[in-house]
């Protein structure tokens, strides 16, 4: 589940090992770039931590952000 507050939407996600979790930023990557997003990704070992904010609409909590963190959970 993702938590929300006024500045951004984060979820962190654990996988079984560092590859997977690699695995995981790329496929988080190409939708981010398609969708003109750059989340704050941040990796250690086999979690990955994504904070999600619409820096152009002054570091808050958008609709863009919503339909990535959605487009996200279905990888």
């Amino acid at each position: 589940m993702w938590s929300e507050s006024y500045t951004e939407l984060a979820k962190t996600f654990q996988f079984k090992n560092f590859t997977e979790a690699l695995a995981f930023i790329v496929k988080v990557g190409i939708l981010a770039e398609k969708a003109d997003h750059h989340p704050t990704i941040i990796n250690t070992y086999n979690k990955v931590e994504l904070k999600l904010s619409t820096h152009s609409a002054g570091n808050t909590v958008t609709v863009k952000d919503r339909s990535l963190s959605a487009a996200i959970d279905l990888l």
